[in-house]
């Protein structure tokens, strides 16, 4: 046997040894008194510009000669098989590796390899628990916290490349301690360009990036709930939910608990509004879409200020006009531009021009389905329910959507505008009277 296959054999070894559990058979993690392992000295092969970290294949990619070291307590360039490195160094070497490989193709040959390094996972463990969440294939996972609080990990999937991502993640977090598992985020994975060009960074596969991301979070996860479990502590968050008492409001997680937060905002803020929107007449009208947090500051300043209204675009220039009548110069909308629009619209046609309507923002706030439907290819599509080519027809458009775009569809054939309250209505309605109606659907779907 030459040097070369020699250094690689005890590289192999050096992974990949036998556990004290049966179960987890991947990494094995030397004590300081383990015997003395090969170091591999390398040098550039011209027929590759890599290394293997996790176990060689046929090919060795580099020139070794092999010598015998005691066990490494540091890692560096010298010694790139160390196993006792810490797991932010792990992920650098497997960093390294993968961008050093030009051709996706090889990226992609050397990640099938690592799939057929994992151990075998018992039919018997996947199941629905073991699952993990958000990947394209199907990924299983197991995690155990030993006696040594020591993290250890099983995962499969029934895609090969998959596999092999779970093959490294497993490499780099096995044995490590909870709080290293916790330390690694998942942007420290975006440098892992597997299946992108030249290995740079942000040219992968969006799918095979949210795998990368989707099993380091579900480690993550499990590993919080085995520590909790073995602190005594509930393993999960609790449903977020808020719970309504005749004494007060209970949160119950922490997302309920942020909510809740906004149910009781800073008592000096809520006067300072309502003085100012009492001092210059102000009425404000507000998408439910509103963050929560001002949501919540402005419903508790309506109780001393009655000109604020949060509810849907349609109401918000209703609501306007009361605000109108009631005095109100100005009238501020907290939405998207086609609300302020509506606003300023339907006070017109309700006599009240010389209340001023006022955007949030100098900057234009846009939504996708009134950019939509502005369109060039919208247009287009109306063209074709012109009375001259289709009759009767009728254009049902969502409110949500800007003065102009109503205009000019309504110049091609007549048209509607609903909401999501009453599109069904409509709909139904126009059909029933007028027999033989082609109805041209706007609303998204």
């Amino acid at each position: 046997m030459d040097s070369s296959a020699l250094s690689m054999k005890a590289a192999s070894s050096s992974f990949f040894g036998n556990s004290a559990n049966p179960r987890f058979s991947y990494i094995s993690n030397p004590k300081p008194a383990s015997p003395p392992i090969v170091r591999c000295i390398h040098s550039q092969n011209p027929h590759s510009n890599s290394w293997y970290p996790l176990n060689p294949i046929s090919k060795t990619p580099v020139s070794c000669s092999a010598v015998t070291s005691p066990h490494p307590n540091t890692f560096g360039n010298d010694n790139l098989l160390a196993t006792t490195t810490t797991t932010k160094a792990k992920l650098q070497l497997l960093i390294q590796e993968f961008q050093s490989i030009t051709e996706p193709v090889d990226r992609v040959k050397r990640l099938l390899h690592y799939a057929e390094l994992l151990p075998p996972f018992e039919d018997s463990m996947k199941s629905t628990d073991s699952r993990v969440p958000g990947c394209t294939a199907q990924v299983w996972l197991h995690v155990e916290l030993d006696d040594d609080n020591k993290l250890r990990f099983l995962a499969d999937s029934d895609s090969e490349i998959t596999k092999g991502f779970c093959a490294c993640l497993v490499w780099v977090l096995d044995g490590a301690t909870p709080e290293e598992v916790l330390a690694v985020k998942t942007e420290d994975l975006g440098a892992l360009s597997v299946v992108g060009l030249n290995g740079r960074r942000g040219s992968y596969s969006s799918s095979r990036a949210n795998t990368w991301q989707n099993v380091l979070m579900s480690m993550q996860k499990r590993t919080k709930a085995l520590v909790a479990e073995r602190e005594g502590r509930p393993r999960g968050e609790p449903f977020p939910s808020l719970i309504v008492t005749a004494d007060g409001i209970q949160a119950k997680g922490s997302y309920a608990e942020a909510q809740a937060r906004f149910l009781l905002p800073d008592e000096a803020k809520i006067q300072e509004l309502v003085s100012l929107l009492e001092e210059k007449k102000i009425g404000v009208v507000a998408h439910f879409y509103m963050d929560p947090e001002v949501q919540g500051v402005l419903t508790a300043a309506q109780k001393l200020w009655p000109h604020i209204h949060i509810s849907d675009s349609l109401v918000m220039a209703d609501s306007a006009v009361k605000m109108a009548k009631a005095g109100c110069k100005f009238i501020t909308v907290l939405g998207v531009d086609f609300m302020s629009e509506n606003v300023r619209a339907i006070l017109d046609q309700a006599g009240f021009p010389e209340v001023g309507v006022y955007r949030m923002s100098n900057e234009r706030i846009g939504c996708s389905l009134a950019d939509a439907a502005a369109s060039p290819a919208y247009m287009d599509y109306l063209a074709a329910a012109a009375p001259s080519i289709s009759s009767p027809s009728l254009h049902v458009v969502y409110i949500n959507t800007s003065l102009e775009t109503k205009a000019y569809a309504n110049e091609v054939v007549p048209t509607i505008t609903c909401t999501s309250s009453n599109v069904v209505q409509t709909i139904l309605q126009a059909f029933a009277e007028i027999p033989n109606l082609k109805v041209w659907y706007g609303p998204d779907t």
